[in-house]
């Protein structure tokens, strides 16, 4: 693998993106913001402060809603079949799913947009910008029927809605325990050097799931990591979208990057 695969420093966060991949920014807890978003949505990051925690999510959506002319109901009943548009909600559903789809490659494209942290797997592992590999990610998150409504800006309030309920409602703003279960062959998550036998420095694709449960994580594996996540680098978490993304496994979205893991042994 490319020892410094962060080729891409622009991003719209403010911050050099290889600051953003180190290990050492996830203990910093310092907060990112995408340019203009809360700038643009003032009025209803407002509104959001004034409700309790089991309301922020309609509102999140009927936000989403207005502004971007969306279609939110998710039953089918009545209705007929129209073209497949992509909404905030079917390209996380696609990712849940399986994040090396088409879905995947949006959301991984959008972080390589917004944070600078390029996709370093997408089905198999992406060796350069001009190879094979590559050109079908770029044609898979670049495809006109994944970018109805603006979606990169619909991903951008997401992150910022986000943000928002975290620091509302888990106000210790202390990062996060997460758990992950990964095998070290599979390309997603590399071992980029061994601290000492129970903690590795651990190299994840730009967007990575891991899970609040570690006994659910522990299914998806035959090693099991834990690490800690600041707020600034979880895109989205079950609490926040009740409802909207499956909540049995207690999967989080976080961005990519280097992060310092702790291996767990069960015996």
């Amino acid at each position: 693998m490319d020892t410094n695969p962060y080729i891409q420093y622009s991003n719209l966060v403010g911050l050099p993106t290889p600051i953003i991949a180190s290990y050492e920014f996830n203990f910093e807890c310092r907060e990112l913001h995408i340019n203009s978003v809360r700038e643009f949505n003032k009025s209803f990051f407002a509104v959001l402060q004034k409700f309790g925690e089991a309301e922020q999510c309609p509102l999140f959506f009927e936000h989403l809603r207005v502004q971007f002319g969306l279609d939110l109901d998710q039953s089918n009943e009545g209705k007929k079949k129209k073209p497949y548009k992509a909404d905030l909600i079917r390209i996380l559903k696609g990712w849940f799913f399986d994040s090396n789809r088409p879905e995947g490659a949006v959301l991984k494209g959008w972080v390589e947009s917004r944070f600078g942290l390029r996709a370093l797997f997408h089905k198999e592992p992406l060796r350069g910008m001009t190879s094979p590999e590559y050109q079908v990610y770029v044609s898979e998150k670049m495809h006109p029927r994944f970018h109805h409504h603006c979606i990169y800006s619909q991903l951008d309030l997401l992150y910022e809605y986000t943000q928002q309920f975290l620091r509302r409602f888990y106000q210790d703003g202390e990062p996060v325990t997460l758990y992950r279960g990964f095998n070290s062959a599979e390309g997603e998550s590399q071992i980029v050097n061994k601290i000492s036998k129970k903690k590795w420095i651990i190299r994840n694709n730009c967007l990575a799931s891991y899970s609040q449960d570690i006994e659910r994580a522990s299914e998806f594996g035959d090693k099991l990591v834990s690490v800690q996540v600041p707020f600034s680098k979880i895109v989205c978490l079950p609490q926040a979208l009740t409802g909207y993304i499956p909540s049995l496994e207690k999967e989080v979205l976080i961005l990519g990057g280097d992060y310092e893991s702790d291996l767990i042994s069960f015996f």
